[in-house]
């Protein structure tokens, strides 16, 4: 016994290995396809990209706190140190009213000396900003730790009257987690409202003002609250139930929970909008205070995540019909991950009717005891006034004493379904707003709009229970976390309140869609083809001659988008990469060869298939043909380009050369045309080069040149004069040279040490759903104009065994007219590779396009491949100029 004791680990120990084994079960196994949580967007579109973007740009900063009044037009922001009104129409409009409010300078100085944070706590944040009655709206500001609130005209957009104490109202800390609603003239509000306080749930106004209790049993320990809503359970109740108000929040665990590595719970607690605390037990206290855990885990993979980010209430027509969805995540910070959950008021309803926690022997338990009548924590209803009891007042003392002591439900509050309603590795959601939309097959969808912390915003639709993110747009230039947002359905437009200002976007852009094949297979419930453009379905009367299929994206139109074709012109043993661009993030790429479908993965094959292209390796005659890209999305096989390759063999490569004797001539890049996306034919190739030419082949000119030196080291021994000269002249070969044979120069001028060792990192990365910056590791580039191609000269590996006697270069030939470069590579491809000497490999490259997919990959292991299996090959010492 005593040796199994000391080979146990420590308990610190243990936790940590059970918390590897949990996230070994995230990154390492792949879901089910059952259980398709991972969610990835179809497209992705960047910040120059968004359609339909307005933007208002103020004075202020923080702009967490949104109001919107559709009825009125108006958009009221509260920002730090300033609340504005704009126009919800476009809030980039200049009409847009301000008034400045910010803290004093007495007061900045009185936060610096409590030794605050002058560049973000010691101002006047707005964090409460609603409407109070018809006429006015009530605000209340942080005022550098010391909070005021105030009403404002709406008519006029000013303060109608002086400021009065915000303290119990508002939160000191502009950081921490607030809440709050005004429900006919009361203000419910959850936060922490002092340094040295606890959070708590209070009614500010009218009297008496109502809180939660801290002893003998805390209802609320180191509680975040994320929101707050209103449900009026009394209209068309056959009891006549008091409306009831819930809060969301997470706070630290109170109870003993399966899982010791977490600290946090999530929770949903109510109260009631009638309750006037008790007679003797409870004054001035919550009589009807009752909290429940929310639950939001993977139990396949028995991932829990335990901390509520934001909710979002989706209204039915009535409390029992109302949902809510809820973002969670991880509770350590350096992991990124997000669950969206679904739950029904019913469970929760349900949970606080369910049994209570008791505390018994310093840990919190079922209580199995009896419960007194009336029932703890229920709203005072027709049944309690039959009974006498007019008014929580009027409760007796038993019943307060045992809501006192039992604030928590035993039971959890379940997502719909279980589990999940979607799961998202490498992405921290952190705002939601939901609409619900009509689709053209009569069926009601619920779209999903989540907003990331750097700015992006996910537009999903809920198909059947299954997620489908149909698009994700970066809202900012800069990445920035989103810290407010709202939507218009009158508008049809999201509204998003961020560091810098406020965003304006359309709940769906369908003019981007600019084929039948991507309006349907977007599965977008805004969008149908009609023939000629992708419209918004709710601005056409008739639709019967629209097009839309949202359950399978899959319905047959008569118009896709239009192929791309391209020629190549490719020397023999050549490696070619013939691009084949996808928009959409779900589709892959499936190629052919004059009909036949090719499903090369080895180098013996002759082809490599990736996603962002086909690999032919080493070009032989018989690869010339027809290859066709076809786009594979929900079964369907759409036709996106079209490329015609004719492999040469000969041993002058067909085009047009120019001839020089200059023998210092050193070639700069060559700057090529953007290849046409139109199909045009190849021009003829040019005669047959006389006897005599200029043109010498290379092995002629390599004997020539060899004589010419041979000569001139003669007549060194002779002359000294003879030998100076000759040596001036040697090291200006000397340097052509080591030009042509070593030399990777870096564009702009500046010069590097290479290494005989290509070592390739990246050509095309992806990174969390972003494009990222193509880069070879002996490179750097510099910026290069749209739509041409720069060619940076190789750098070849000679055999060790015999040096090549040294020779002039050759003239760079001129491209064919309206035809790809001999290397068969695409002028619109952000970086490719090129193939020299047979076994190195030079970088073409253009600048970055907007747009480009960020499931781009590249074949940079493939390439890494291929030169490693031909390094120690012994190199062509008459290499074939068609390739430099």
């Amino acid at each position: 016994m005593g040796d199994q004791r000391a080979v146990q680990p420590p308990r610190p120990l243990l936790l940590l290995l059970m918390l590897l084994a949990r996230l070994s079960q995230l990154w390492a196994l792949p879901f089910s396809p059952s259980l398709d949580l991972d969610v990835t967007p179809r497209t992705t579109v960047f910040y120059k990209g968004v359609l339909g973007r307005a933007s208002f740009i103020g004075s202020s900063q923080n702009y967490s706190t949104l109001l919107l009044e559709e009825g009125a037009g108006l958009l009221y922001v509260g920002g730090r140190g300033a609340l504005h009104a704009l126009n919800t129409s476009n809030i980039s409009t200049t009409a847009n009213l301000t008034i400045d409010w910010d803290a004093s300078p007495e007061q900045k100085k009185q936060c610096l000396n409590k030794g605050r944070n002058n560049q973000t706590e010691c101002y006047n944040h707005i964090r409460f900003l609603q409407r109070f009655n018809e006429t006015h709206l009530y605000v209340c500001g942080t005022n550098a730790f010391k909070p005021l609130c105030a009403y404002i005209d709406a008519e006029r957009f000013r303060f109608s009257s002086g400021f009065e104490e915000g303290r119990d109202r508002c939160p000191y800390d502009p950081a921490k987690g607030y809440t709050g609603l005004l429900v006919d003239g009361e203000m419910f509000t959850a936060s922490q409202y002092e340094f040295r306080s606890s959070p708590d749930v209070r009614r500010n106004f009218p009297f008496p003002t109502l809180r939660t209790e801290e002893a003998p049993t805390r209802w609320l320990l180191e509680a975040d609250f994320v929101g707050s809503v209103l449900l009026k359970e009394s209209i068309n109740s056959s009891i006549g139930d008091d409306d009831k108000i819930y809060f969301f929040f997470t706070e630290r665990s109170q109870e003993q929970i399966a899982y010791p590595s977490q600290t946090k719970v999530s929770r949903v607690a109510r109260v009631c909008k009638n309750d006037w605390g008790g007679q003797r037990t409870l004054q001035r206290k919550w009589t009807s205070f009752l909290k429940a855990r929310l639950v939001c885990s993977v139990p396949e993979y028995e991932l829990h995540l335990n901390i509520l980010r934001s909710v979002f209430v989706l209204e039915g027509r009535d409390a029992q019909s109302s949902i809510f969805y809820g973002i969670f995540g991880f509770e350590w910070k350096n992991i990124k991950a997000s669950a969206i959950c679904q739950y029904a008021f019913s469970d929760v309803q349900k949970a606080f009717e369910g049994p209570y926690m008791e505390v018994q022997d310093s840990k919190w338990r079922e209580y199995t005891g009896k419960v007194p009548e009336p029932r703890p924590g229920s709203c005072i209803t027709d049944v309690h006034r039959s009974q006498g009891i007019n008014s929580s007042r009027d409760l007796p003392d038993n019943v307060l004493t045992f809501a006192r002591r039992h604030p928590l439900m035993a039971g959890q509050v379940h997502p719909i379904g279980v589990r999940p309603l979607m799961f998202k590795r490498s992405v921290n959601y952190v705002k939601i707003v939901v609409h619900k939309e009509t689709a053209l097959d009569g069926n009601i969808y619920t779209v999903l709009f989540l907003g990331t912390d750097d700015g992006w915003l996910h537009r999903a639709v809920d198909i059947d229970g299954e997620m489908h993110i149909i698009e994700e747009l970066q809202l900012f230039e800069k990445p920035q976390p989103i810290e407010s947002m709202v939507i218009s359905s009158a508008l049809r437009s999201i509204y998003v309140g961020y560091h810098s200002g406020v965003v304006q976007v359309p709940m769906s852009a369908c003019q981007r869609y600019t084929s039948c094949y991507d309006c349907v297979f977007a599965r977008d419930p805004f969008c149908g083809w009609d023939g000629r453009a992708c419209v918004e379905i709710s601005s056409r009367a008739p639709r019967s001659n629209l097009t839309q299929d949202i359950l399978k994206g899959i319905r047959a139109a008569r118009e896709f988008r239009k192929v791309v074709h391209r020629r190549r012109s490719v020397m023999s043993g050549d490696d070619v990469l013939l691009q084949c661009e996808l928009r959409s993030n779900l589709a892959t790429p499936r190629w052919t060869l004059n009909g036949k479908e090719l499903q090369g993965y080895g180098l013996n094959s002759g082809y490599r298939i990736g996603t962002d292209g086909l690999l032919i390796i080493g070009a032989r005659a018989q690869q010339s043909g027809s290859y066709r890209c076809f786009a594979m999305e929900n079964s369907v096989s759409v036709l996106v380009y079209l490329y015609t390759v004719r492999v040469h063999t000969d041993a002058y490569f067909p085009v047009e050369t120019t001839a020089t004797t200059n023998p210092t001539t050193v070639f700069s890049p060559t700057v090529l045309p953007t290849s046409s996306p139109t199909e045009q034919p190849l021009p003829s190739p040019p005669a047959p080069l006389p006897p005599g030419a200029e043109f010498q082949t290379y092995r002629h000119m390599e004997a020539v040149y060899i004589s010419l030196v041979a000569v001139l080291g003669g007549l060194c021994l002779v002359l000294t004069v003879v030998l100076l000269y000759v040596s001036f002249c040697t090291r200006r070969v000397s340097q052509n040279r080591k030009f042509s044979q070593q030399g990777l120069q870096v564009l702009g001028g500046s010069e590097r040490k290479r290494s005989s060792h290509l070592e390739l990192r990246t050509i095309s990365s992806h990174c969390n759903g972003r494009q990222g910056r193509r880069s070879i590791s002996m490179t750097t580039f510099g910026d290069i104009g749209d739509g041409f191609l720069q060619i940076v000269p190789g750098e070849g590996q000679f055999s060790p065994c015999k040096t090549p006697p040294p020779a002039p270069p050759l003239p760079m030939p001129p491209p064919l007219p309206n035809t790809d470069y001999t290397n068969g590579l695409s002028a619109t491809l952000p970086s490719v590779l090129r193939k020299m000497n047979g076994n190195s490999y030079v970088l073409l490259r253009q600048a970055d396009h907007e747009g480009m997919s960020p499931l781009y990959h590249s074949f940079t292991e493939e390439l890494n491949r291929i030169l490693e299996q031909r390094k120690h090959t012994q190199l062509d010492l008459q290499p074939d100029e068609s390739s430099i």
